[in-house]
């Protein structure tokens, strides 16, 4: 099944764990992607799926683990012991001591004994806690940053645009796919699979249920769109989606790390990069499939010749991408009450995950 484009040395039931599956000929005309390979769909697309979970999972691990952590641990940590040999400092003064901070924990007296002072429980947690925190958005960021490059390269090479987007739907069905196509699909399917993992392996937060509502619709619409032939409309979807992910998780690593200034900046640029991806160029492409989608798509049910459409799966994908974008319209009103803290001065913070536990606040 994978011979043609494959490594030959491998066991065959090894095969389509580490490449794509169902190799086939090329159009005869294609209006894309003219020199790559192309692709059916199949069941056998599952088991890349679950590679691609597997190195997502570790991958995330290791540069939490191994580059993430240890970076934030270490700026908090140095921020610390600035702070605390500056206020050592003006409290020396006040009480009349002369003191030198030494930068490395300890402050020198006058008297030449050195008296080390010793990071609070509570500073530990916080500074634990924002160490967590920052790598877990790390690693969002570093996704979203490969993977919206790599679909705007993909969607570049499509006859598709977010302004116009009639071409989604001419042409009805886009069939075989393209190699890279493919393989975005399916680490995207990838991707929010592994997010509903980690959802419920690590402690809810207040958008619980409306996360796990939105990569479930997500995924159903991934693999429907994938298998009933409607992966332009899916890879456009995706892009407009990715693009303002990078900012949000960039805004918190900032204000982790006490770079509230940048925090502030970049959450501004989210905010409109949110607004003109998920609201006005999103709604174009509803609007799209509601109108243009019967209009232009000739071809009814017909799944022998790989057509999918009825006005029952039209009405399936309408009302669902409808439902993302209530979602997303929740999310937009707690966005703008962040906004409005920026704008008062208060400074951007996450009201919709990162409040404290109340074991923290009791230890007060």
């Amino acid at each position: 099944m994978n011979s043609l484009y494959s490594l030959q040395w491998l066991p065959s039931y090894i095969l389509p764990f580490v490449t794509l599956s169902y190799p086939t000929a090329p159009p005869l005309n294609p209006d894309s992607f003219h020199h790559s390979a192309y692709y059916t769909t199949g069941l056998l697309d599952g088991c890349l799926v679950i590679t691609c979970i597997a190195v997502m999972a570790i991958l995330r691990d290791v540069v939490r683990v191994y580059v993430l952590e240890p970076f934030a641990r270490w700026k908090l940590t140095r921020d610390w012991r600035r702070s605390n040999a500056l206020h050592l400092k003006q409290n020396g003064k006040q009480n009349g001591v002369v003191q030198n901070g030494n930068g490395n924990g300890h402050v020198e007296h006058v008297n030449g004994g050195p008296s080390k002072t010793t990071m609070s429980a509570r500073d530990a947690r916080k500074i634990h806690r924002s160490v967590l925190r920052f790598a877990e958005q790390g690693w969002s960021v570093i996704y979203y940053i490969l993977q919206w490059s790599f679909g705007f390269y993909v969607h570049r090479n499509l006859p598709t645009h977010a302004l116009h987007p009639t071409e989604l739907w001419i042409d009805y069905p886009h069939f075989p796919l393209a190699g890279p196509l493919k393989f975005y699909y399916l680490t995207q399917t990838a991707f929010y699979l592994h997010q509903i993992l980690i959802l419920n392996a690590e402690a809810r937060r207040k958008d619980h249920y409306q996360m796990m509502t939105h990569h479930v619709i997500t995924i159903f619409l991934m693999v429907a769109s994938y298998f009933y032939n409607y992966t332009r409309v899916g890879c456009l979807i995706m892009v407009l989606m990715d693009w303002n992910d990078i900012f949000l998780p960039l805004a918190k690593m900032f204000r982790y790390v006490g770079l509230y200034t940048l925090c502030d900046i970049t959450f501004t640029w989210f905010l409109a990069s949110w607004f003109v991806a998920r609201h006005v160029l999103f709604i174009i492409v509803i609007f799209s499939a509601w109108f243009d989608g019967p209009r232009l798509i000739t071809v009814h049910w017909a799944p022998e010749l790989g057509h999918y459409y009825s006005p029952f799966s039209h009405s399936t994908f309408v009302y669902l991408l409808m439902a993302l974008q209530i979602i997303q319209m929740i999310w937009f009103w707690m966005i703008c009450r962040v906004a409005w803290r920026v704008i008062s001065g208060q400074g951007a913070s996450d009201s919709r995950s990162d409040d404290e536990s109340e074991e923290e606040k009791k230890n007060r």
